[in-house]
């Protein structure tokens, strides 16, 4: 299914802070979100706006993270997926150690009416072509909770494989996260 208006895929810009705000809230409201995110609604909503401008002038201005927007031809971002770079030896999102330099992919969220339209693989495509970039990068990886099986579905069409390794979800005893590498591409 191909949407029926025309976007774009891109990096977003410092300035455009309310924007990442309002989409982060939108995927928070996900019914989706409570095994997607690490964050609640809640307390991203309480979060002043200079968290927000922070956050998203470190996307631009340090180059250890890119957030690649689905801007529609309305200016409404249809979705977006941030790219970390992790760094050996730094104590990494979830508070293991890093080994190797790699990408790590979070915050992916799709509006609910582009899903299944090619955008997901699109600002895929976007972010793993900025990581592959880097130089140095070992690997390209991320994590997908257990009971998540439309997001596990479409990382395994994406490339990525289950690498062994899972992590316990925090608040939610007898949960994982499964790690997920990328092969290939």
């Amino acid at each position: 299914m191909e949407p029926a208006e025309k976007y774009a895929v891109r990096p977003v810009r410092a300035e455009e802070w309310e924007a990442v705000r309002e989409l982060r809230l939108a995927s928070l409201r996900d019914p989706v979100a409570p095994i997607a995110f690490l964050e609640t609604y809640e307390d991203a909503v309480a979060r002043p706006d200079e968290f927000w401008r922070e956050r998203a002038g470190r996307f631009e201005l340090d180059g250890s993270a890119r957030q690649f927007v689905a801007e529609g031809a309305d200016g409404l971002w249809w979705g977006a997926v941030t790219v970390r770079v992790e760094e050996p030896g730094e104590t990494l999102m979830f508070g293991d150690p890093g080994e190797v330099r790699q990408a790590h992919l979070v915050g992916v969220y799709v509006r609910p009416g582009y899903r299944g339209s090619g955008v997901t693989e699109a600002l895929f495509l976007a972010a793993v072509e900025w990581a592959r970039s880097l130089a140095g990068l070992e690997r390209v990886r991320l994590y997908v909770h257990e009971d998540n099986a439309r997001a596990q579905g479409f990382y395994r069409r994406f490339g990525f494989v289950r690498s062994g390794g899972s992590l316990a979800v925090p608040g939610d005893p007898g949960k994982y996260e499964y790690e997920m590498v990328l092969e290939g591409r």
